[in-house]
């Protein structure tokens, strides 16, 4: 038991136990003892109840039964291709299957086995299926955020990206993931970042460089969130999270000085500026 736990984030299934010789008593005794701790209906944490994500990501699967799957955000933040808050697990299963509380379930008849693999021991879909299931629950820009970050760790295979659009009629995702594949992600580190660059393509604006490398006097490399080179503009994306500090917002002072001394202009957006007023800010400034 020690050992299949251990191989299993923390987490081990009744019917891996009874596999194992473990009678439904002895299961019992072991949870009164402290040495079992139940996760969910027929799944346990073996020793304690701390468990990293990835043994609840496992333990949520186990509870959805044989053939289920990690899925949509949670099999999307398990790739690390897009980071999510929620506190459910998305698992997909079989039309029939139950799920627990903690564990938002859904169920499929399309999900064949080459959508699924075993990624560090969790059954969970491919990266290209987790895309397209994300793509029916999250806007554009996240998915966008998503496709670029699967290419920053090699993770992007448009030949698979390609297939699981194919073979996936009826899907809600299917329509926004081949718009999504059809142009260049643009890899953005944040929502904001992902909404801004989001709003000048609905607007028609020149499109910009994202996250661009520049020399400054006295200072060789800066990195920008947004550079349009021809104008010499540049925009920065503030959040109270990664700005709110005093050290932030000295060094963001100094980074303007320098950008400001090598001829560009520096407009800051936070996550509270109205899109229209980012729009025509924008637009005066491109037209110069």
């Amino acid at each position: 038991m020690a050992a299949l736990a251990a191989g299993q984030w923390g987490v081990v299934s009744a019917a891996q136990l009874a596999a194992l010789g473990f009678s439904a008593a002895g299961v019992t005794r072991r949870v009164q003892a402290g040495r079992l701790h139940r996760v969910h209906r027929g799944v346990y944490a073996v020793g304690h109840r701390s468990l990293a994500v990835q043994g609840r990501w496992l333990a949520a699967v186990l509870a959805c039964g044989p053939g289920a799957v990690l899925s949509h955000r949670s099999a999307a933040a398990h790739w690390n291709l897009l980071a999510t808050s929620a506190t459910r697990v998305d698992a997909t299963a079989a039309r029939g299957r139950h799920g627990a509380p903690g564990i938002r379930l859904h169920r499929s008849r399309s999900l064949d086995a080459q959508d699924t693999i075993a990624h560090q021991t969790i059954p969970t879909t491919t990266v290209a299926r987790t895309m397209l299931d994300l793509a029916a629950i999250v806007p554009a820009h996240r998915v966008e955020r998503a496709l670029a970050q699967a290419e920053r760790l090699r993770l992007y295979d448009h030949a698979a990206l390609t297939d699981v659009i194919q073979r996936s009629n009826g899907h809600r995702g299917r329509q926004a993931l081949q718009e999504a594949v059809a142009q260049e992600p643009a890899f953005t580190r944040s929502d904001l970042e992902a909404r801004l660059l989001e709003l000048t393509r609905a607007h028609g604006l020149p499109t910009p460089l994202v996250n661009h490398i520049l020399a400054a006097p006295d200072h060789p490399r800066l990195e920008v969130d947004f550079c349009w080179p021809a104008h010499q503009l540049i925009v920065e994306t503030d959040t109270y999270a990664t700005h709110g500090t005093r050290h932030a917002f000295e060094h963001d002072r100094r980074k303007d000085a320098a950008l400001a001394a090598a001829g560009y202009t520096v407009l800051r957006f936070t996550d509270q500026t109205r899109p229209a007023e980012i729009a025509t800010r924008l637009r005066a400034l491109l037209r110069r």
